[in-house]
């Protein structure tokens, strides 16, 4: 918990206690079902919640904001962004049933106001959002042609509307068909854990 506060340091108590009780709940969930692997349970703060946050310093969502996280698995990076943005509306879809699950107890154990979660395919996903957000789904030109749908025309943020994609390794290949509008941020210049080397946020404008 010490490192979520070392970055952000400006959580009210509510914040606080519900990224606090993320630990034991997933530990609990995790011996029930395998959302995160054995060996990173360990370290959930680290690369899973602190991971997802990398877009909260990128952009302050503004209250009534609708995001659509695209195959949550466990609810990253929805469940951290929705704590952190809780007059933000998140919707978390994932194809898989048993993670769905887990999103919808753990979100309801903790008290969030502002996210729903679903079982379904992203291709059938109808929803007009403003920002998608993903987590290491699959290569950036598949997935924009999925969820460019999804996207509204209607701008209310700092940023236009698009899609945040926070991804490891080599991005150059990937974001080349986008390379003349993405925004590749090296999350090591966010965050210092060593971890963080070769870890990017990239942001598409659509």
């Amino acid at each position: 918990m010490e490192i979520i506060l070392k970055y952000f340091s400006g959580l009210s108590d509510t914040q606080k206690q519900q990224f606090e009780a993320l630990y034991d709940l997933y530990h609990d969930w995790n011996n029930k079902i395998n959302v995160i692997s054995r060996k990173d349970i360990d370290f959930i703060y680290e690369h899973h919640i602190l991971h997802s946050l990398a877009i909260a310093n990128a952009i302050k969502f503004r209250p009534g904001t609708k995001i659509l996280d695209f195959g949550t698995g466990g609810g990253f990076p929805g469940i951290p962004l929705a704590i952190m943005f809780p007059e933000t509306q998140f919707k978390l879809i994932d194809g898989t049933g048993k993670k769905i699950l887990v999103v919808k107890e753990i979100s309801k154990a903790i008290g969030l106001q502002n996210c729903t979660a679903e079982q379904i395919r992203g291709e059938n996903e109808q929803g007009k959002y403003d920002f998608v957000i993903s987590r290491a789904v699959m290569q950036l030109p598949d997935l924009i042609r999925l969820i460019k749908k999804n996207i509204s025309k209607t701008n209310h943020n700092s940023m236009p509307n698009g899609i945040f994609c926070l991804k490891g390794g080599d991005v150059s290949a990937e974001i080349n068909p986008f390379r003349h509008i993405a925004e590749v941020t090296d999350i090591s210049k966010m965050f210092k854990e060593e971890w963080f080397k070769n870890k990017y946020l990239i942001y598409v404008p659509l």
